[in-house]
């Protein structure tokens, strides 16, 4: 049995769409030990994942603290990896190879390892390509790196959409993200939310730290916990029973791409649509220069061309 080390330190969207990489890994792999180095908030995802054997945490501790980085490349030498897949592929991960796995299997974009990813810019590959170019470099046969499906994740969140009284269908709206990128906030989700429920839709929202505030400006169903938020896995079981989702740049609207569930994501500068992996089969978006030049009307076409088969208690009235 050989000892196998995946590193994925995230961020949350990214920890999502290299699923199917995983996927891959394990395949290839089969009978291995696979392990995967991480952070400590995408922890408990990696422990859901049924591609993966073990989790080892990374407190990413500064480089300069050579004390703490000492300590890691003891753990992690003494751990003897036959074969490393750097999914990260960031500067740290890179430092993580010259210092303590130089004699070590290693794939990744890092100089001088054994499998290196021959792209000649990688950041300006779609991500999704980029991490099956990269599998296929260190000598892998891919078939579910493109196609992430984190389903797994989900809970059943049968007892939290009872107790706030939703019912199926609903849309779910997404109308944050992170607060240090409020460029990526469509500002309209208040008037897309009233024309929705004025059509008998039924609209959601699962709020998080960075959004509480925003999603009490906006008409529907704020699913809450009275203490806390929900966790990723809760999340994911809400948003992979809806029926249409529409969201920012942002990990949710990520998580829903690749949970199947059918959706929107609206895109501005910030990043090009097409290098996220976000569009699929069943999730598109719309991406436009001035997020706040984006008017609902056309959110709102969008999203009747593509829920146009979702029968409401409105529509049900007018047959």
């Amino acid at each position: 049995m050989r000892r196998i080390l995946i590193i994925k330190h995230g961020a949350f969207g990214d920890v999502i769409q290299s699923e199917g990489a995983l996927h891959d890994i394990r395949e290839n792999h089969p009978g291995d030990d696979i392990a995967v180095l991480t952070t400590p908030a995408y922890r408990r995802i990696f422990e859901r994942c049924p591609w993966v054997d073990r989790v080892l945490v990374d407190p990413r501790d500064p480089r300069w603290r050579l004390d703490r980085m000492w300590k890691l490349g003891k753990r992690l030498k003494a751990e003897k990896f036959d074969m490393v897949y750097d999914l990260q592929n960031s500067a740290r991960t890179a430092t993580y190879f010259r210092w303590f796995f130089q004699n070590t299997n290693w794939s990744g974009t890092a100089p001088g390892v054994s499998h290196p990813h021959r792209a000649k810019n990688p950041k300006k590959i779609r991500t999704l390509d980029r991490l099956a170019g990269q599998l296929k470099d260190a000598g892998l046969t891919i078939r579910h790196t493109r196609k992430p499906d984190v389903s797994w994740l989900a809970d059943d969140v049968t007892p939290i959409l009872d107790e706030a009284g939703v019912r199926e269908p609903y849309i779910v709206l997404i109308p944050g993200c992170s607060a240090r990128h409020p460029e990526k906030r469509w500002p309209y989700y208040a008037e897309l939310a009233q024309r929705l429920i004025d059509e008998g839709q039924q609209v959601v929202m699962a709020p998080g730290p960075d959004e509480v505030e925003l999603a009490k400006t906006i008409p529907g169903i704020r699913l809450q916990r009275k203490s806390g938020f929900f966790t990723w896995s809760e999340l994911a079981g809400i948003l992979k029973r809806a029926a249409f989702v529409v969201g920012n740049d942002t990990g949710p609207t990520h998580l829903a791409s690749h949970l199947g569930t059918q959706g929107l994501a609206l895109f501005g500068p910030y990043a090009p649509a097409a290098l996220t992996g976000i569009e699929r089969e069943n999730f598109t978006a719309i991406e436009v220069q001035r997020l706040s030049a984006l008017p609902v009307e056309r959110v709102l076409d969008e999203v009747h061309l593509r829920v146009a088969a979702i029968e409401t208690p409105y529509m049900t009235s007018l047959q």
